[in-house]
């Protein structure tokens, strides 16, 4: 095995160093980069090619912080979106082009290269290590994220951080309010206030905001329905009692984790599909399904919520 194979299974990229030790010369490094076996992804810092096309977005900027990590040293520790990645939160309408770090020595250009410097107060006892990154608290890199963000993805991510537990409500409101006080911050008291942990996923998060903006009622999250034998039929993601309604987000991604050995998908579609009929038998609700492309046409998902509240009312 090539010994760069065995850095990258830990490490995710070597240096040009680490290729030179191995017993490439700088003239089959260039080859090799030029005919594509290797890729480049920063200034002496290099993947294989077909590792680095295996990744998704997320996992390559997780390469990129190491490569970054292992250039600047002690001198910072991963923060914003990048301390989010590290901490393992999901992303959502998030810019990953760029690492973002916070300066523990005060230096550093704003921007320079593939990196953001950002200066800030960091408290010793603030910096955490995750799968051997240096971080910032998650609470921190997602509320200095969202302070970069709209609206409704500072809802997503709020949620998504609540969700993984890497900080709870009451940590998140201690924070906001300690970060409320810094220059040029924005307020996120209504996304904070809103944010909860019980919204399954980014697509649920984008519901609720949805709901919030166009003036629904807030449902009650994760409602399990029951046979009359007290057995579980299944979790439903919204429901609102007072109009016998159910609501539910319907992703693609949901079919391929639900899938059990020798399950295709059509088959868990089949599965859903008898899920949702015994809950309707047995409550006797409504039930409105929204994918990905109804949260695009924002008007028509909440015209079809309304249209129901209204019948029930």
């Amino acid at each position: 095995m090539d010994p760069l194979r065995i850095i990258t299974a830990t490490e995710g990229f070597f240096t040009r160093r680490e290729a030179k030790n191995a017993g490439y010369a700088d003239r089959e490094i260039t080859a090799i980069v030029r005919q594509g076996a290797w890729h480049r992804i920063r200034r002496g810092a290099y993947v294989f090619a077909d590792e680095w096309k295996a990744l998704d977005t997320v996992g390559r900027h997780r390469v990129r912080t190491r490569a970054v990590q292992r250039s600047l040293g002690g001198k910072v520790a991963l923060s914003h979106v990048s301390g989010m990645v590290a901490h393992g939160i999901d992303l959502w309408g998030v810019d990953l082009t760029k690492v973002h770090v916070t300066r523990l020595d005060g230096a550093g250009r704003p921007l320079e290269g593939d990196v953001v410097h950002h200066l800030g107060a960091v408290r010793e006892d603030e910096i955490e290590t995750r799968d051997g990154l240096r971080t910032l608290p998650a609470v921190r890199c997602v509320l200095e994220t969202s302070l970069q963000a709209d609206d409704e993805v500072t809802q997503c991510l709020l949620d998504a951080g609540l969700r993984a537990k890497a900080f709870t409500k009451e940590e998140l409101i201690v924070e906001y309010e300690r970060m409320n006080q810094w220059p040029f911050s924005h307020p996120l008291g209504l996304a904070v206030a809103h944010a909860d942990p019980l919204s399954g996923s980014i697509g649920e998060s984008r519901c609720l905001w949805l709901f919030r903006i166009g003036g629904l009622p807030r449902p009650e999250l994760q409602v399990p329905v029951y046979r009359a034998d007290g057995s579980l039929v299944g979790i439903v993601d919204f429901a609102w009692p007072q109009f016998r309604l159910f609501g539910e987000f319907d992703g693609k991604v949901k079919y391929g984790k639900l899938l059990k050995p020798g399950q295709s998908p059509s088959d868990a579609v089949f599965e859903e599909k008898v899920r949702e009929d015994e809950i309707r038998e047995i409550t006797d609700y409504g039930f409105v399904r929204v994918i990905w492309d109804d949260l695009d046409s924002p008007r028509r998902t909440l015209g079809r919520f309304e249209s129901r509240m209204r019948i029930a009312g």
